[in-house]
């Protein structure tokens, strides 16, 4: 692997930094592949035979669930819980959305333990799925309240409120990439920092802090971004009339 997409690649290659793997011209343009594109593509990968994977369990399950069926329903039942429980009769359209969200960026978060640079380390990903989190929630917000509805939120509780409630709705993308960002390079710096001091004494030590920086925390970092990626879409849907 190139410098940086393993943590553990070598004591010389452990760092935190993105780097670029190679570079190709198209249509006068430089495009540069980065540590972070392969990182995304492995996890992707992995998450693409899972699914596979599951689909073909999933044709044959039976009545009494066992083995991977177990695991599967155990999941798919987590997930509606947790969505049901946040936004009630909005869950069903947004169960899709919001479970390949938590799916996605919690193998990301924990892809620290195969040794990769986690992709949510990259503030080009998580701003991404920002990005996307917010134009759900001000379509649905649009579609639900009707501009009557957004401005006088907007202008709410006095109309010389406007300015710092627009602030306050352009500053959720920010807070929700820079949240699960900083909190995933964070322990990926220090997980490099260590791998850096210890050499050869970090094949099996290092083990326990994974299990926090990577596991624990990136499951912490999954469930908030999710939860108020609901909590922010079930307030745009909620209307008097609903």
């Amino acid at each position: 692997m190139g410098q940086g997409i393993l943590l553990s690649a070598g004591n010389k290659e452990v760092d935190f930094f993105i780097h670029e793997v190679f570079s190709y011209e198209l249509f006068g343009q430089t495009l540069r592949i980065t540590t972070t594109h392969v990182c995304l593509l492995i996890v992707m990968m992995i998450l693409i035979g899972f699914f596979i994977a599951a689909n073909a369990r999933m044709k044959k399950a039976t009545e009494v669930p066992s083995g991977f069926q177990n695991v599967l329903e155990l999941l798919v039942e987590f997930l509606d819980g947790m969505i049901s429980g946040v936004m009630g009769k909005f869950a069903p359209k947004f169960r899709n959305y919001i479970g390949t969200l938590f799916i996605f960026i919690f193998f990301s978060n924990i892809s620290g333990l195969l040794g990769l640079r986690p992709p949510t380390a990259d503030y080009g990903v998580t701003f991404a799925l920002a990005v996307i989190s917010f134009t759900l929630i001000h379509y649905n917000q649009f579609k639900y309240q009707k501009v009557k509805g957004v401005v006088q939120g907007l202008m709410s509780p006095w109309p010389f409120w406007l300015p710092i409630n627009l602030i306050g709705d352009f500053a959720v993308p920010i807070s929700l990439s820079l949240r699960l960002f900083a909190n995933i390079l964070s322990g990926t710096a220090i997980m490099a920092l260590i791998y850096t001091l210890l050499g050869k004494l970090s094949l099996v030590w290092p083990a326990a802090l994974h299990v926090y920086f990577d596991l624990f925390s990136g499951a912490i970092q999954t469930y908030v971004f999710c939860m108020l990626t609901m909590t922010y879409i079930q307030d745009a849907c909620n209307t008097d009339e609903a």
